[in-house]
């Protein structure tokens, strides 16, 4: 029997997402208190991920970063368009995380069976990836707000680097745990204020340049590639690489799908964020990369690659845009923090509800709000923090973005492809056709995105980046075989609980009448 209503089939919830017994299964859910305007408030951070990666992108590539830029919103499209659509057949999972174990970890699935189940490990990996590709922004961007406050305050100048990015990463990630902890509604109104403070001004020194006369075409169309630039294979692979690199930034407005627990109506609120989102960053993601260019030059750019927004905003507006372009940027950067805090610890969660890591993180407090998730994925950024250098930790994190991008891309041809999932009821439908260019977009992410990021890792850091990449996928391993065993411990038990219980209860035999 099936029940194609509810999304339950073969005694697998699969709208849920959850395959475990009602014994051992909490009942704990995330509360539904959001709607579409306030999950895009939140993923409003993903347009400023841009600001770190201007000058990297324009030493490699020139003016052609435009273009970069531009196709990888577009791509963006083309897989969030199918994110979205997953969102709607599983509305209790938690974005991409949520999907994949879903998907994988099946019980209907030939490869879970025995103790080891394949499908539950690809689909924990998966959202392992995820989880790394987007819980590193944290610390990377207390680095940066440390370093800028340094180079704002000069009493902060004799104070070493990692203590002073050790207290600001511990004021912003106790901050936002403590704004969060009553749920999302919270998080959204932070949103709603950092992007105020955060875009409007971005976009005033972003525009400027086009009123003031500062803006040249021709900075643009006599400079589109390096003079030594040649079509052969390093290059090809460097143009992969770089594409990999902007798909960690601007193609991760699919954060808006991930908060798909929480929406009021996730059929219509998961699909409209997206699509407003995504135009959103593909309008900035264009007009920032251009203006910059076409206002500083390329050799300008090159000259300020870390802030070239602070020589184009003293430009355009004169001496008191630099100091409104570094509190700009700084709001940003609490924007992109809250964003990413809220995308990672709910990755956690989903992982801990799935059975894929210890179950502590997968406990709610009293508003429904996964808090244990979120003080683990600070305690980890605080650590990463000791770093000290932002650098590494980018180009580590973005090879796990790009594999849980593959195997999440390759979830929703096999929910197309299977003949009971197919059925499922979609309120938001890809258009005809889709699972091929969603196959079309596994490829590009795994092998091709991959191979180009692992490249270009090894000329700009060594081999160092990768390996702290690869090492921090491996972790993941030895967390799921402990998970596993917990899991498996936890059921003998759960058992043992519901048969006292039915015991003790028992009613006492109805008196037979005559």
């Amino acid at each position: 029997m099936s029940n194609k209503k509810n999304g339950t089939q073969s005694g697998i919830d699969w709208e849920h997402g959850a395959q475990c017994s009602k014994v051992i299964c909490d009942p704990q859910e995330l509360e539904r208190t959001i709607d579409w305007k306030q999950g895009l408030a939140i993923a409003l951070g993903v347009p400023l991920l841009i600001l770190p990666s201007i000058g990297y992108l324009t030493s490699y590539v020139w003016s052609f970063a435009i273009v970069i830029w531009g196709a990888t919103v577009l791509l963006g499209f083309l897989q969030n368009l199918a994110f979205g659509e997953l969102a709607t057949v599983f509305p209790k999972a938690s974005g991409l995380p949520g999907y994949t174990q879903t998907v994988f970890g099946s019980n209907k699935d030939k490869n879970n069976k025995g103790k080891f189940k394949l499908g539950k490990f690809i689909g924990g990996f998966s959202a392992w990836s995820y989880w790394f590709g987007w819980s590193p922004v944290l610390a990377i961007y207390a680095i940066l707000i440390s370093s800028y406050l340094q180079g704002m305050v000069p009493a902060l100048g004799g104070i070493n680097s990692t203590l002073l990015s050790l207290i600001v990463g511990g004021v912003i990630f106790g901050s936002l745990s403590i704004i969060n902890s009553k749920g999302l509604k919270n998080g959204a109104t932070a949103g709603f204020i950092l992007a105020l403070i955060s875009l409007v001004p971005l976009l005033a020194i972003t525009i400027a340049p086009f009123f003031t006369g500062d803006f040249h075409m021709a900075n643009i169309t006599s400079s589109w590639f390096p003079t030594d630039w040649n079509w052969d294979v390093k290059h090809i692979l460097i143009l992969l690489g770089l594409f990999a690199m902007a798909e960690w930034s601007a193609a991760a407005w699919e954060t808006a799908a991930i908060y798909g627990p929480e929406y009021k109506k996730p059929s219509s609120d998961v699909p409209k964020a997206l699509l407003v989102c995504g135009a959103i960053c593909l309008v900035l993601y264009v007009l920032v990369q251009t203006s910059v260019i076409g206002a500083l030059g390329v050799d300008g750019v090159l000259a300020e690659p870390i802030s070239p927004m602070l020589p184009l905003a003293n430009m355009s507006l004169g001496p008191i845009g630099a100091s409104i372009s570094i509190v700009m940027l700084i709001g940003a950067m609490l924007l992109i923090i809250q964003t990413a805090f809220l995308s990672s610890a709910r990755s956690i969660y989903s992982m801990s509800v799935e059975g894929n890591l210890p179950a502590i993180f997968s406990k709610l407090n009293s508003h429904g709000h996964p808090s244990n998730a979120m003080i683990a994925d600070a305690f980890f950024n605080m650590i990463l923090i000791l770093l000290g250098t932002p650098t590494a930790i980018i180009a580590a994190s973005a090879i796990g973005y790009i594999c849980a991008n593959g195997i999440s891309l390759y979830t929703y041809v096999k929910v197309r492809n299977d003949s009971e999932m197919s059925k499922l009821d979609r309120p938001f439908k890809a258009p005809k056709g889709w699972k091929h260019v969603a196959l079309a977009t596994t490829f590009l992410n795994t092998p091709l995105f991959l191979i180009g990021i692992i490249y270009l890792n090894s000329l700009e850091l060594g081999w160092a980046a990768t390996g702290v990449g690869f090492a921090m996928l491996c972790l993941f391993i030895p967390l799921w075989i402990y998970s596993q065993r917990e899991s498996r411990n936890r059921i003998p038990v759960a058992h043992a609980e519901r048969r006292e219980h039915d015991i003790l209860h028992e009613p006492e035999p109805m008196p037979l009448e005559y």
